[in-house]
């Protein structure tokens, strides 16, 4: 089970009368400094010329979790942005000449939206305050207060008037209907806050009644009527979002309303793109896999579980399983990867009288998947394994040297299995492969390298896309020419058929040993928590590991991460212990989220592509060698060449060819977005907004 990333967004206190008198007079006191402020030479010119306004965003940052979130936002989306360090003391001074200069005579907007911790973070009456809100003024900059709270000087009543401070976890708050036609529109309409401990409190905030000027986004119930938590507040020329709740980059409320203020933010038009992706991968079809014993509290056939010889038992799926993963799919909209390993059906198939209705009934359905080649029997692919020990090791040779698989044997494992799909109509991508239990590649402690065989075996078979473990390897890296696309286990067995192994074997590795537990959990506290006492073997699953294990899944999901999902065939058979965690996961996506926002079912081979995009992008920002601004209109993006870049603009929007134009993007979640580069001819992007 892992440490609950949900932890406190943080706190305010509760504000005094006197204190609410306070911020009038240092509101008041702001006003007549700004009254005093020049404004920028360039904003003059700003009535004929058209401004230049650079596609980056300024992040004011206060260490808080916050200002952290939309960071992580920005950041993982491929937004650029300049971060300011309020704690630094060797910080920028936030002023006219940092905010906007003139390149070829044009004045220019270097920060297209601005985000500040809260309303003021300089204090009142600050120049940079007063430098900012002028700035703002000119180029019609927005700007999030990422967190502050209820009053008026940011639009709202105190919470004194109709209004609610304090704890938020479990709040059904629901977004309005200029939420929904505005930034919002892309999400069904509720946004519960998490409440995944009655024990720790998660998120505070204040629900406030709006003044003039204030359009509420999202509110939450407050006694018989409703009031505000999200809203953008406009005045003096200006626009801010304000935002009056704690939260952190992983809690469900900030990753649903995350896309919004981006795109509010920057008026719909910014570098970076986000999609929800959500794949799963069925490894070890056709094989068996092996039974969990729950006397022994290990998997006989495995070579650490002392006791099991003779005692071995597998789990196979069955022509019904199948028949049933058909039907699945069908009822949710969404397709299985099955990785197979046909050999090992084969064997099967011979030790069980030469017939095999389950692998007769995925041919006859073999249309319904998608296939991936897992090898053909299994074999482990690295060095050549010692399991006498524990744990095991690589054997040496005279020499001392490691014993490796051979590049032949490596190289006829993908074959084969290839081939047999081509003699049965199973069509297949060639290029990709994941290894038994992602053999072959570097499995820390025992083998530090990856057998030096692999990558000419990959070589030999057109593999450039290799599954890993993303709780060994979270980062896509090469492996000869292949690349790696790194996949999240699912905290759902292989050597469980029913809901009830599952309970045992998750008891006996998160409970304590004075519990009747392995004691795992106490050992690496910094991983893993233990439980209060040991699930319900008749229940628990269902009632426990189900509903963790989903929310665990769907923050990867509304996280931009296009990672697949891993299970094993043993998933699908028996007490079919998949099913729940995917109907939990797909019909709470399906209710958070309006339709423009559908789940992207993609292929391993497309989600390599994506992460290899995204890492040429990042480099190419930290390298400085993007750049990219709006005119009007008109949007120009250039960056090194072969370094596509993600662009998210209005729907209309027109991408410029060498004669004429044509539609930009496709649509996702109310806006138009992809991975654009030049076309034949031009040196730059350009985009022509509606």
């Amino acid at each position: 089970m892992a440490v609950a990333e949900g932890a406190c967004g943080g706190k305010a206190e509760m504000v005094s009368k006197n204190k609410n008198r306070m911020n009038r007079l240092a509101a008041a006191m702001a006003a007549t400094a700004l009254m005093s402020v020049a404004v920028p030479a360039a904003t003059a010119q700003a009535a004929t010329v058209v401004p230049r306004i650079d596609l980056r965003v300024l992040v004011v940052d206060d260490g808080g979790s916050s200002v952290a979130a939309i960071t992580a936002e920005l950041r993982d989306t491929g937004v650029p942005y300049t971060r300011v360090d309020l704690g630094s003391g060797s910080r920028p001074v936030i002023n006219a000449a940092f905010l906007s200069d003139t390149v070829d005579g044009r004045p220019r907007a270097k920060f297209q939206g601005v985000v500040l911790p809260n309303e003021n973070p300089f204090g009142a009456g600050s120049a940079e305050s007063a430098a900012l809100t002028a700035y703002e003024t000119a180029y019609g900059i927005r700007q999030v207060d990422a967190y502050t709270w209820a009053h008026p000087e940011v639009g709202l009543e105190y919470t004194d008037n109709g209004g609610y401070s304090g704890t938020l976890d479990g709040t059904q708050a629901a977004v309005t209907t200029a939420g929904k036609a505005g930034p919002f529109g892309y999400l069904g309409g509720q946004v519960t806050f998490e409440d995944n401990s009655p024990l720790i409190p998660e998120s505070y905030g204040f629900i406030a009644k709006p003044r003039t000027g204030y359009t509420s986004y999202l509110d939450a119930p407050v006694g018989s009527g409703r009031a505000s938590l999200v809203g953008e507040y406009a005045h003096d020329g200006r626009s801010e979002l304000v935002v009056t709740f704690g939260y952190n980059q992983y809690q469900q409320q900030f990753r649903l309303l995350a896309r919004g203020i981006v795109d509010w933010l920057t008026q719909g038009v910014h570098l970076g793109q986000e999609r929800n992706y959500f794949a799963v991968h069925v490894d070890d079809v056709f094989a068996p896999d092996a039974r969990w014993d729950k006397a022994l509290n290990c998997t006989p056939g495995d070579y650490a579980c002392a006791g099991g010889e003779g005692k071995e038992s597998t789990i196979r799926m069955s022509a019904a399983d199948a028949q049933y993963a058909v039907q699945w799919q069908q009822s949710k909209n969404f397709k299985l990867d099955m990785l197979f390993n046909a050999g090992a059906g084969e064997e099967w198939k011979t030790e069980n009288g030469g017939t095999d209705a389950l692998t007769a009934q995925l041919i006859a359905d073999r249309a319904q998947f998608r296939w991936m080649n897992h090898t053909y029997t299994h074999l482990f692919l690295g060095c050549v394994q010692d399991v006498t020990t524990v744990p095991w090791s690589c054997t040496k040779n005279a020499q001392g040297a490691v014993n490796w698989m051979s590049r032949a044997d490596i190289s006829a494992q993908i074959r084969d299995n290839n081939n047999w799909a081509a003699s049965k109509g199973i069509t297949t991508d060639r290029s990709e492969i994941v290894t038994g239990e992602h053999s072959g590649l570097k499995t820390l402690p025992q083998q530090t390298v990856d057998n030096p065989n692999l990558s000419g075996a990959f070589a030999d078979n057109g593999i450039k896309w290799a599954g890993s473990d993303s709780s060994r390897e979270p980062g896509q890296r090469a492996v000869g020419a292949a690349l790696t696309v790194p996949r999240y286990p699912m905290n759902v067995y292989y050597n469980t058929g029913t809901n009830a192994e599952m309970a045992d074997e998750y008891n006996w590795i998160y409970t304590s040993r004075a519990q009747g537990g392995s004691g795992a959990c106490e050992d690496n506290p910094a991983t893993s928590t233990c439980l209060a006492a040991p699930l319900d073997a008749g229940t628990g699953y269902l009632d426990y590991i189900v509903p963790t294990e989903a929310r665990t899944a769907l923050r990867h999901v509304l996280n931009n991460d296009p990672r697949p999902h891993y299970v094993h065939q043993s998933n699908l058979a028996e007490d079919r212990t998949l099913y729940p965690v995917l109907n939990q996961v797909l019909d709470t996506y399906r209710a958070l989220y309006a339709p423009s926002a559908p789940i992207v079912n993609q292929s391993m081979k497309d989600s390599g592509v994506e992460l290899g995009r995204r890492a040429a992008w990042d480099a190419a920002l930290a390298a400085n060698k993007v750049t990219a601004y709006r005119i009007g209109k008109d949007v120009t993006v250039k960056a090194p060449s072969g370094v596509a870049a993600p662009v998210t603009a209005p729907v209309g929007t027109k991408k410029q060819l060498l004669l004429g134009t044509a539609d930009f993007g496709t649509a996702y979640a109310g806006t138009r977005s992809a991975w654009t580069s030049p076309e034949p001819l031009q040196s730059a992007v350009t985009l022509k907004l509606a």
